[in-house]
């Protein structure tokens, strides 16, 4: 039986309905139109939930976005003994996270391995139970994604880490201590955990060539919001005073920049105009001039942002993913899908994760003209995509298959789309609300 059908799965998040088929049907073709609402990041609503370990008060986090990797990690929370409470309210999702009675040793390791951001409860566990055991976490296959960074920083705040058969044993039994702790290059991850862990421990942490992300600076505001006293936000230096005790919050997920980047690529393929509801261009960091000058039309108006595609139709541009505010290595499948019917010839270089290029077999399935050398992927734009029969292999390529389905001549048969469901809240529904021919089916 899969875990979306588990009766205690079920009490987790009673709202969670796994979509239904197998497999999602595009006719491509449709420009896309209309009002299309942008989720909470998922990639800062994760963190959040794991924030709300560290108290034993009531944390509320509004703007969730309703997808399978928040229902697996509200699953791992109320294993581990938390009570979640969810509302709806202006068709926002919002959770009330409980965590007065927490055991560590309740770990579900099945649901740790459905997700690479359960190696935050690492940190979380520790600095509020004095212990932790941990499995690999799982997630997409993109690289190595090592959580050496993750170890090292919390080692250095005084932890005993033993990893053994694949699990990570931890244990602080007299409290974690501050630290002077540098980072070997900005993983957002480890940053994370770092912070998660610095809030409880006793002295004041510093930590140096700290990642940047929105996600963070959201992070660090619920944070600040619990009681929590945490400056250079928005710096490569964060420096935590930790040792004081929590308090429950209120407080909003940020909109989803990479969800944002995403659908302001359909609109474009599809010679399309969408009103992306939500959506705020300070997020995008270099992704921002790199759609401009692609022919991604964006322009703010109230309440988000109107996306289409520019006067002068889509060009090749060269693109490097790099740590924040560098362009995103989540936009890089996306927009690699944008750039296979751009004019010209464009090279993508991935410097972030050294196995993010699946997508790119499958997009070569539909026509596109792309070559791999090392970490550099060269596309010679096409007129055209056709349909064909691909494969999602992480959740960002599946939204880029998404995007070139859409734009693509024929019929389309994306699998193995729990990737989309697992970063993407009801994508195919509320496409076809904006004109696109797309259906979930069991083909």
């Amino acid at each position: 039986m899969g875990l979306e059908a588990a009766g205690d799965f079920q009490l987790a998040v009673p709202w969670w309905r796994p979509a239904g088929g197998q497999s999602v049907r595009i006719r491509g073709g449709r420009p896309l139109r209309g009002t299309y609402a942008l989720c909470g990041a998922k990639n800062a609503v994760l963190p959040l939930m794991v924030s709300a370990l560290l108290t034993p008060h009531l944390v509320t986090l509004r703007n969730v976005p309703a997808t399978l990797d928040v229902a697996v990690l509200a699953a791992l929370l109320r294993r581990l003994g938390a009570e979640l409470h969810w509302s709806t309210t202006d068709a926002r999702l919002s959770v009330t996270i409980c965590a007065s009675r927490i055991d560590p040793r309740a770990i579900d390791g099945d649901l740790v391995g459905r997700m690479r951001a359960s190696v935050l409860l690492l940190g979380a566990l520790l600095a509020r139970c004095g212990e932790a055991c941990l499995p690999l976490p799982g997630g997409d296959d993109i690289g190595l994604r090592a959580v050496d960074f993750h170890l090292s920083g919390l080692r250095a705040m005084g932890a005993r880490i033993e990893v053994a058969a694949g699990v990570i044993h931890a244990s602080a039994p007299a409290g974690l201590l501050g630290a002077d702790i540098l980072l070997p290059q900005p993983s957002v991850g480890a940053t994370e955990n770092l912070m998660l862990a610095a809030v409880l421990a006793n002295g004041t942490t510093t930590v140096r060539n700290a990642a940047r992300e929105p996600e963070i600076a959201n992070m660090a505001a619920c944070l600040v919001g619990m009681g929590a006293r945490i400056s250079g936000l928005g710096s490569h230096t964060l420096v935590i005073e930790g040792g004081l005790p929590l308090v429950g919050a209120v407080h909003d997920v940020i909109p989803d920049r990479i969800e944002l980047g995403t659908l302001a690529c359909a609109a474009a393929v599809t010679d399309g105009e969408l009103m992306l509801r939500g959506g705020r261009l300070d997020l995008l960091g270099a992704a921002l001039p790199a759609l401009q000058s692609a022919g991604v039309d964006l322009r703010e108006v109230e309440g988000g942002l109107i996306a289409r595609r520019a006067p002068g139709g889509l060009i090749g541009i060269d693109i490097e993913t790099r740590p924040h505010p560098g362009f995103a290595t989540d936009l890089q499948a996306p927009v690699m899908a944008l750039l296979a019917t751009a004019k010209g010839a464009s090279a993508v270089t991935e410097t972030i994760f050294e196995q993010r290029f699946r997508h790119v077999g499958e997009l070569g399935r539909m026509g596109a003209d792309i070559a791999v050398h090392g970490r550099t992927a060269m596309v010679r734009g096409v007129p055209r995509l056709s349909g064909a029969e691909v494969t999602c292999t992480d959740i960002r390529a599946a939204a880029a298959l998404v995007i070139a389905g859409l734009g693509a001549a024929g019929e389309t048969i994306l699998g193995g789309v729990a990737h989309l469901d697992r970063g993407y809240e009801r994508m195919t529904e509320k496409l076809a609300d904006c004109g696109a021919d797309v259906v979930r089916s069991d083909r």
